[in-house]
C-alpha cells in the first residue's frame, strides 16, 4: 500500500503510517490539478493539507485511492461530494489544534490593544516612547467572537480568564462555557463589543459574512481578527475602515487567494498597514498541534484501511466499528437509492454467507454496509457484491 503526503506534513505522521506497512512519500508543496492526476496512479491513501485542491476531476482518476486526510481542520479544499460518490472517506482534525489557533488570538488582541506594532518598530527605529496613550488592558474589555465551535469556545475560556468580558454569536444553539454571554443576532453583537473574533467554517452562506454593513455596525475604535476563512472578511472593506480608522487594528491568519507553495509571492491591499498583522495561514501551526494532527489523521484513515471505521469522516455516514476475530468484513458502499441492502441479503443467501453481524448507514449521498461473516462462503461473493445496482466500491479485510 501506497501513501503520498504533500505540503510539509508532520513527520510522526510517516512513521505512524510506515509502522503498518504503508510506503510513503512526500513532497513539501501542494500540486495542481495535473500533478496530482499523474502523481496518483497506485496511490491508496493521500495527505494534503489546505492549499491542494482535490477536484472531481482529480478523483475521478484516482482509481487506486481508498481515503484521503486533510492534515487540518478545514475540508473545503476537497470536493467532498465527488470523493463520496467515489467512494472516498475523507478525515480531518477537527480539534488537534484548537488550542494552538486560541493562544494565538489571544496573543494578537494582546499585541494590537496595547499598539505593541508602533513600540516594536520605534525602538528598531531608536525612538524611545514610553508613551500609555491608545494603549489598554484587555481586562474588562469586551470580546465578541463569532463562531462559538471547537476553537471559539477555547478562546471564550482563555479571554474569560483573562478577565475580558465575553459575548458570542452561532447560528446554533450551543453549550455556554463560563460567563459567556450568548447573543442571538449578529447585528447586535457587532454592535456591542470591543474586539471581534471570526471562528466560523467555510460554508458558502458564510462568503463576506463581514462587509460594509457589518463595519457601519461596530464600535469607533474596534479590533477584528480572522484566523477561519479568507472569504469571510470583505477585504476592500475592511482596508478602508482601517484607513477611516472606524477599525483601529486588525489581524488576518487567512485570505481569498493564498499562495499555493513558498515560492509563490503573496499580496494583499492589507500590507504596509502598520496596525494590520498578517500572518501566512499559521494559526494551527505549532509544533504541538501538527504532531497532534499527524498522528490524528493518520491513524484515523489506518482505522478505515484495516478496519472500515467511519466515525470521524467529513464526507461517509459515521460508524465506529468492534474489533472481531477469525471472521471477514465485507464493506460495501453505494450511491443511496432503495433496495440495495435487500440485494445484498439476497446475494449473502446465495452464496452460503453466514453473517455475524451487520450495520447500515446512510447519508445524502451514499449507504455504507459492513458485514462481518464467517470465512467459509463461496468464490462468487465479491463479484456479485460488485453488480449489485449503483455499487461504488466493495472490499473485503480478513481478521
Amino acid at each position: 500500500m501506497k501513501a503520498l503526503l504533500l505540503e510539509n506534513i508532520h513527520p510522526c505522521a510517516i512513521e505512524i503510517l510506515e509502522r503498518k506497512g504503508v510506503q510513503v512519500e512526500t513532497h513539501a508543496g501542494g500540486l495542481g490539478e495535473d500533478e496530482l492526476i499523474e502523481a496518483l496512479p497506485g496511490v491508496s491513501l493521500l495527505g494534503i493539507r489546505s492549499r491542494t485542491q482535490i477536484t472531481s476531476k482529480v478523483l475521478k482518476s484516482a482509481k487506486d485511492l481508498l481515503a484521503l486526510g486533510t492534515y487540518c481542520i478545514g475540508t473545503n479544499q476537497v470536493d467532498l461530494k465527488a470523493a463520496s460518490l467515489k467512494g472516498v472517506p475523507v478525515f480531518n482534525a477537527p480539534y488537534s489544534n484548537t488550542r494552538s489557533v486560541a493562544e494565538i488570538v489571544i496573543a494578537e488582541i494582546i499585541f494590537l490593544i496595547r499598539r505593541l506594532y508602533d513600540k516594536i518598530n520605534k525602538a528598531h527605529m531608536g525612538i524611545w516612547d514610553k508613551t500609555a496613550e491608545n494603549a489598554h488592558e484587555v481586562r474588562g474589555k469586551k470580546l465578541g467572537i463569532i463562531g462559538y465551535g471547537n476553537i471559539g469556545s477555547q478562546v471564550s475560556m482563555l479571554a474569560e480568564a483573562m478577565g475580558m468580558e465575553v459575548y458570542y454569536y452561532d447560528i446554533v444553539d450551543k453549550l455556554t462555557i463560563g460567563n459567556a454571554k450568548r447573543v442571538p443576532f449578529l447585528d447586535d453583537l457587532l454592535r456591542t463589543v470591543d474586539i471581534l473574533t471570526v471562528h466560523v467554517d467555510g460554508s458558502p452562506a458564510n462568503n463576506n459574512l463581514i462587509g460594509e454593513r457589518e463595519f457601519e455596525l461596530m464600535k469607533e475604535g474596534v479590533i477584528l481578527l480572522n484566523l477561519s476563512r479568507g472569504f469571510v472578511v470583505d477585504v476592500e472593506s475592511l482596508y478602508k475602515n482601517i484607513i477611516s480608522g472606524k477599525v483601529a487594528g486588525a489581524s488576518l491568519d487567512v485570505f481569498p487567494e493564498e499562495p499555493k507553495d513558498p515560492d509563490e509571492r503573496f499580496y494583499s491591499p492589507l500590507q504596509h498597514l502598520p496596525n494590520v498583522l498578517l500572518t501566512p495561514h499559521i494559526g494551527g501551526s505549532t509544533e504541538e498541534a501538527q504532531q497532534n494532527i499527524g498522528e490524528f489523521v493518520s491513524n484515523k484513515l489506518l482505522e478505515y484501511v484495516f478496519h472500515g471505521s467511519t466515525f470521524t469522516s467529513v464526507n461517509f455516514p459515521k460508524i465506529q466499528l468492534p474489533s472481531i476475530k477469525d471472521s471477514h468484513r465485507l464493506l460495501h458502499v453505494h450511491e443511496n437509492v432503495p433496495g440495495v441492502l435487500s440485494q445484498i441479503n439476497a446475494i449473502f443467501a446465495h452464496n452460503s454467507v453466514n453473517v455475524e453481524s451487520q450495520y447500515l448507514r446512510t447519508n445524502e449521498n451514499i449507504g455504507y454496509v459492513i458485514a462481518d461473516v464467517d470465512k467459509k462462503y463461496n468464490d462468487s461473493l465479491f463479484h456479485d457484491l460488485l453488480n449489485v445496482n449503483r455499487t461504488i466500491k466493495v472490499r473485503i479485510l480478513s481478521f
